[in-house]
Parts: structure tokens; sequence; C-alpha cells
């Protein structure tokens, strides 16, 4: 029996981890919980599976849970809040494993509480890698944890290297569905709204996430976590638009050969496998019906249309802060598009003008990054408040 923390638990991932949990009562037990401020959620959640500590993301949503819970009959957790609470959710002595799924750079702390406990962490936050690489990997290694990727294109290169040599590694080619605008140029898209845009046609994320993945974000910052995760230079990182999302990532070796791993388009498989690794689970995902499979086309991405990609290269190239910088200045600009105020198109534009203001600094100290990340979202909104 494996004892489990989930950080964002109401988020897709979240609830994922809790479907694949509920399916394997014998393996699995749920001990923590943090969440946002989906408290109705959160609620069902504890009924359901009884953890013993519970934390949400500030007071008001504290006081919000406290007000309803002492109704529950069936559950009676203790209750946490803030950044510190849900490090200490993180870092309970009692998890076996933590599956970092909250979404955005609010993940990085709880994330290294977690890791400074030497846990195994299912990593889903893309975020924690991505704004402070060295620092996480470092203290990985310094404190024995184990990251295990549970981003679908991560997970599958995790399973594809498996005992094989890096030496033996030419490239890693990580796929991506293309998002709703597959094919399109930047002049049709200059009017999308953020309905179609949340549009995925393959996977079921989170408003943020769909963004992302809309405007090729996602795979960027794949392709950063991916340089952490593999210890791989930029150089051997690649992508490649698959839209059918079967093949989820493969690995070419230095003597022409490919190994890919396929599935369904379903995260309940990469969750699995990072809850129950070194063993896989019975019937996780769907089976391929191979003889009704169309087809599985793959064709490069178009870096012009979608230049968050091109963001994420010069970005990763350019190292020290500039990552977190990236990162912040795009959540900043989803949100605006989300919420009206930017166009699909002014995305990229405004992070890369962040970019350009950005004194890149060495990212070997946690505060350092932090203020990175304050001076881009602070910038971002400089920008589009001057550009509305």
């Amino acid at each position: 029996m494996k004892n489990i923390v989930i950080l964002g638990s109401t988020g897709s991932i979240g609830k994922s981890t809790l479907d694949v949990v509920s399916k394997f009562p014998d393996k699995f037990k749920i001990v923590g919980l943090t969440a946002g401020k989906n408290i109705s959620l959160l609620i069902k959640q504890i009924e359901q599976f009884s953890p013993k500590v519970v934390a949400v993301s500030d007071e008001e949503a504290y006081q919000n849970l406290k007000s309803q819970i002492s109704n529950l009959k069936s559950a009676n957790p203790e209750i946490l809040f803030g950044t510190e609470g849900i490090s200490s959710v993180a870092a309970m002595p009692d998890a076996d494993i933590v599956i970092s799924a909250i979404v955005g750079s609010v993940g990085l702390l709880p994330t290294i509480a977690a890791i400074k406990t030497g846990k195994v962490i299912g990593l889903a936050n893309k975020e924690t890698l991505v704004m402070a690489g060295n620092i996480v990997t470092a203290l990985v290694k310094k404190h024995g944890a184990i990251l295990l990727p549970v981003d679908s294109e991560h997970s599958a290169i995790f399973q594809c290297i498996k005992g094989h040599e890096k030496s033996s590694i030419k490239k890693i080619i990580l796929t991506a569905s293309g998002g709703p605008f597959i094919g399109k140029k930047t002049e049709e898209l200059k009017d999308i709204s953020p309905e179609n845009a949340l549009k995925h046609p393959n996977w079921n994320m989170g408003r943020k996430i769909t963004i992302d993945s809309a405007t090729l974000m996602n795979k960027g910052l794949e392709v950063i976590e991916a340089h952490y995760l593999f210890d791989l230079p930029v150089e051997k990182i690649d992508v490649l638009i698959h839209p059918q999302s079967i093949v989820h990532s493969i690995v070419e070796f230095i003597d022409g050969t490919y190994i890919a791993q396929l599935s369904r388009p379903d995260m309940k498989g990469p969750i699995a496998y990072a809850l129950s690794y070194p063993e896989r689970l019975h019937d996780v995902v769907e089976a391929i019906d191979w003889q009704r499979l169309s087809g599985l086309t793959f064709q490069r991405p178009d870096y012009t249309t979608f230049s968050c990609l091109s963001l994420a290269y010069s970005a990763l190239k350019a190292g020290g802060t500039m990552p977190a910088v990236l990162n912040a200045s795009n959540e900043i600009a989803v949100t605006a598009f989300l919420d009206g105020i930017i166009s699909f198109n002014s995305i990229p534009v405004i992070i890369e003008k962040v970019m350009e203001f950005h004194k890149i600094h060495s990212a070997d100290n946690i505060n350092i990054i932090l203020e990175a990340d304050k001076w881009a979202r602070k910038k971002t909104k400089e920008i589009i408040a001057y550009s509305s």
C-alpha cells in the first residue's frame, strides 16, 4: 500500500489521479490533498478519500472549508492554508509519493518541500523545472528524492530510455497535437476568442494549459523541462506535430533506430505509471483498435505562427533567470487573453518584449528566481496596460 499526497487535487491531473486511486484501493491510500479555491469539489474528495491533512491556497478558502467541513461525519482532516500549509502537506512524513499537479509557479515551493524530504515525486508541474531546474535537480541528488515525470511526453521518454545508456541517445522528440489551430497562419488567428482556443481536439485539460497548448507554449515549457529531467542539451531536444496524439514521444538512437511510446490520449496512463513504478497496473487506458486507426502523421512545427515555442528555446539557451521570466510573463499574458484584455496573437509579442527588457541573473538562488518571477509579472502587466 502506497500513501499518496496530491498537490492540486481539484485540477485536471489531480482528478485523474484520484480516478486511478479509486480503481486500485488495495494499492493506494490518499493521506493528503491540497487545492485552490474549488472548495465544493474538495469537500467531495475529502468525503470519498478521507485524507489526514488538507491545505488550501488562502485564508478565505480556509475559512470556507472549515465552515463546511464541520458537517462531515465520515472525515475530519487537519486543515491548513497558504504556501506554508501546502508545503507542509507536501512534506508530510506519512506520504510515499507526492503528485505535484498544481498549475503554475505556485507549485514550485511545495514541490521543493517534498523533494527535501527525499520522497518520490510524480511531477506534473512543469514550472518547477522551468523556473529552477538547476536548483531542483541539485536538491533531488542531495536528498535522494526521485522525480518521476507525469506529463505524457516526459513519461514516454522516461519509458523509452529505460535500460539505455545516455551516450546512445542521439535525440529525443517531444510530440505535440498542434492544438485547435494546427495549419493556421498568424493572420487567421487575430480574432480568435478564448472559447475557440479552449476547444482542444484531443486532451481534456485546465484552461491555462489548454491555451498554452494552442500557442505551443506548453510544448516550449516541456522542452525546458526535458532538458533538466534527462540532462540533455537543447540541441538534442526536438518537437514534432502529431495531430492524433497516439505517439507521445520518440527517442532516436545513434544507430539510426527509434523507440516510441504509444497509447490513447489519456493522462491516467502516465499518472498510473508514476504511482505504481516500477510496476504497471492492469487496464488503466483503453486499448488502441489498430484496425480502425486511420494513420499516424507528423510534421514540423510552424515556429513563425506559433512563436511561443521559439521563445522557449531562446529562454533555455539564454539560461539563468530567463526561463522563469518566460514562464511568469506567459502566465500573466494567458490570463489577460482569457479575460478578453489582449488578443491571442498578442501573447507571444508581449512575452518577447518582457524577455528583451530582462537582465539575466544567475539562477543559483531561489530568491533570485522568485524576484525574477515577480519582476516579469509586473513588467508584463505594464506592457499590457500600455498596449490596451
